[in-house]
């Protein structure tokens, strides 16, 4: 692998550049930062002998960010795609011995090297097509040791890519096989023991629990989420991906950066949401893999104005997604999402999703240059096409980490 230390600088000026609605744009790039935006016709006399980089015409959007993700696993579950398309349910195929604890075999199985080759070269795929920062759940471990692993590879592949990497522990994601039928003891396990041992490591960014039938209880929850607000972490839930089991409302009393999947959430979890300032991350891929007919309350969703993310879900059992652009189109032909909202769910939205608003998802003077450069006409064609990598050009942490000059 390349380092992306050694990877070309993007300081100079970047002209030829269209904004998502069409108007020509200049961007100034110093010592990894962006400097400057504004019209080609109002480029500060500063800039006047820099180094150009000509767009071609290109449009220009900020880095992408994929703000939902489970990438770093052992194995793969391609049998169980099987399963459910010979008509188990995702419910049968987990208390068939499958699901979550089927990989955690795996991933306990599996050296941190072999983990981080693995879900390095699964990254190089949705850093290629324009990801600057991506979130990076643990939960395939389990036990202290193997989500330590885990952890500490998403810290080594934002070293080794360059990229903004934020990690969230999952520790309740599933319960263990060592631990069945005493749930309890397992949490008590993830709050007194797991979260506070990796928190202090510096190896967690927030916290999330899958709150669901299947897996851990309301009560559970909230035992969880204490435990991260005693240790200053902001939480996060997979919530109302299954049944409504008020979740939402949960996470958002805790002041929960997002809730992820919703297809089952309630007005009240809605309600609930808007008044925290949580964000509803829409998981398509999931939806589609899992052949689901019950569709998040988008029309609702948008109605009260809780900002909508859209990630990949990238995970091995129910969303073997490598492309946040698929996922885009997703959102617009499942969910019915606008191309304008899409897009600002791989951006904006998405860099709320994970606390980054400040530093990704929008074109920040001042902060890390992180944007790309589109080979189209317009800004519908991001969504339009699929399978095709539109790319010219990425520019991450200051870098030109693909197209010209990588």
């Amino acid at each position: 692998m390349t380092p992306f230390a050694s990877r070309p600088s993007a300081d100079g000026l970047w002209t030829g550049l269209r904004d998502a609605g069409g108007a020509p744009l200049a961007l100034a790039v110093a010592d990894g930062l962006l400097r400057w935006a504004g019209a080609p016709g109002a480029v500060p006399a500063a800039w006047a002998g820099a180094r150009v980089h000509d767009g071609g015409g290109a449009l220009v959007t900020p880095g992408l960010v994929d703000c939902h993700t489970h990438l770093v696993y052992g194995g793969q579950r391609a049998n169980e795609f099987a399963m459910r398309l010979a008509g188990a349910s995702y419910e049968e195929v987990a208390r068939a011995g499958g699901g979550i604890v089927a990989s955690v075999r795996a991933t306990r199985e599996a050296s941190e090297d072999e983990l981080f080759a693995a879900a390095s070269s699964r990254l190089a795929n949705l850093l290629a097509e324009g990801v600057c920062a991506i979130e990076i759940k643990s939960g395939y471990g389990l036990a202290l040791a193997h989500e330590r692993k885990q952890l500490r590879v998403a810290r080594r592949l934002a070293e080794a890519h360059g990229v903004t990497v934020r990690t969230t522990f999952l520790g309740a994601h599933a319960l263990p096989p060592e631990y069945a039928g005493r749930s309890q003891a397992y949490v008590d396990l993830v709050c007194q023991e797991m979260l506070p041992t990796l928190a202090a490591e510096g190896l967690v960014d927030a916290v999330d629990v899958f709150c669901e039938r299947i897996a851990f209880s309301l009560h559970e929850t909230e035992q969880v989420f204490r435990a991260a607000q005693t240790l200053g972490l902001p939480v996060k839930l997979h919530a109302e991906q299954l049944s409504d089991m008020g979740g939402a409302a949960l996470a958002a009393r805790y002041g929960a950066l997002s809730c992820d999947h919703i297809e089952h959430l309630s007005q009240a979890g809605i309600e609930a949401m808007k008044a925290a300032g949580t964000v509803a991350v829409l998981l398509p891929g999931a939806y589609y893999t899992l052949r689901d007919t019950q569709l998040p309350p988008i029309a609702a969703l948008r109605e009260a104005g809780v900002p909508l993310a859209v990630s990949t879900d990238h995970n091995p059992g129910t969303s073997p997604a490598l492309s946040l652009l698929l996922m885009v189109n997703m959102a617009c032909t499942l969910f019915r999402l606008t191309v304008p909202e899409a897009l600002d769910g791989v951006t904006r939205h998405a860099a709320r999703a994970l606390g980054l608003q400040g530093t990704h998802g929008a074109l920040i003077v001042g902060q890390p240059a992180n944007f790309v450069l589109w080979d189209v006409r317009e800004a519908a064609e991001l969504a339009y096409w699929f399978g095709q990598r539109p790319v010219r050009t990425v520019v991450r942490q200051g870098r030109i980490a693909e197209g010209e000059g990588a």
